[in-house]
């Protein structure tokens, strides 16, 4: 009986993994136009906080659109880790 109870917990939970995590994956591979995400889209990039997110609208609002991804370090509060860490999920449209 115990086993038969372990074996429909272990179904159940290896069903919903299934039912979630290819919603996960698929937020961590997303790609963001930071020429026009929002600030709720920019704050999906790692280390990218509401505040940081609104530092990047603001500079492109004032200096225009980026022209590489690598122009996004040019935001206070963005280095070159942060970039790293997100470089293949940034494009420039």
């Amino acid at each position: 009986m115990k086993q038969q109870k372990r074996f429909l917990i272990s179904c159940v939970v290896v069903i919903i993994l299934l039912i979630f995590l290819p919603t996960l994956w698929a937020q961590d591979t997303e790609k963001i136009n930071i020429n026009k995400a929002s600030v709720v889209e920019l704050t999906k990039l790692k280390r990218i906080g509401p505040k940081i997110a609104q530092r990047i609208v603001e500079y492109r609002e004032k200096h225009g659109p980026f022209e590489i991804p690598e122009d996004i370090i040019k935001v206070k509060g963005i280095g070159p880790k942060t970039f790293e860490l997100n470089k293949d999920r940034i494009i420039v449209e």
